[in-house]
């Protein structure tokens, strides 16, 4: 079979082929898990070779640990977006949490993938040379706007900035990982633009109502 333009394009673009790989990669784990996905497959559906993907991640354990870094790689890079040291301390914190909200409501394979290395108890990701220093900007961004807020008298004190992450992602994170057993116990469907939309805002009410004076 003739090689396509795009196989042509992205075969002469190292970081274009290393992309392709980990976007199929990704959904190809949050889907079958580790054990479940194969290789084979994966490279069915990109515009490489099963060759090219031991070639960039030397195995199959070597490219699940490079999706899982590129997963958290993906929502922290668009927090660093939001500017959120320019906004007022309420507004800031608003706007954190309904970004998780969305962000892991419209990408439902990182939570997948999260829930997926906790079921090997983090054995993998505990291999990852960067994945701290991906996540912990984010624990600074929500230290800088507790301090501004507590400063302000807007936020009560003694609250661990570690901790309202936690809280943070347990609330947005639970929307996702069990929105089929709670819709299907409580004949609520958890996804729909209406519910979604009303949880979105309890989540935010939430976490706001626990930091406030």
């Amino acid at each position: 079979m003739p090689r396509t333009s795009a196989a042509v394009s992205r075969s002469n673009d190292p970081a274009a082929t290393r992309q392709n790989i980990l976007d199929v990669a990704i959904r190809e784990f949050a889907k079958k898990g580790l054990a479940g996905a194969r290789i084979d497959e994966i490279a069915a559906q990109t515009a490489t070779s099963k060759r090219m993907i031991y070639y960039y991640f030397q195995s199959k354990q070597g490219l699940y640990l490079a999706a899982l870094e590129e997963s958290y790689r993906g929502i922290r890079q668009i927090e660093g977006t939001l500017h959120l040291e320019d906004l007022p301390p309420i507004e800031a914190m608003r706007t954190l949490v309904g970004f998780t909200f969305d962000y892991e409501s419209q990408n439902q394979d990182f939570v997948r993938l999260v829930m997926n290395e906790n079921m090997h108890y983090g054995h993998y990701l505990k291999q990852s040379d960067t994945i701290n220093d991906v996540n912990w900007p984010v624990i600074s961004s929500i230290r800088d706007i507790y301090a501004r807020g507590c400063k302000e008298n807007l936020f009560r004190t003694g609250l661990d900035p570690v901790d309202i992450h936690a809280s943070i992602s347990a609330l947005c994170f639970y929307n996702v990982s069990n929105q089929y057993t709670f819709s299907l116990i409580f004949r609520r469907d958890m996804m729909s633009p209406g519910a979604s939309a009303k949880r979105r805002t309890s989540v935010i009410d939430m976490i706001l109502r626990y930091m406030q004076v």
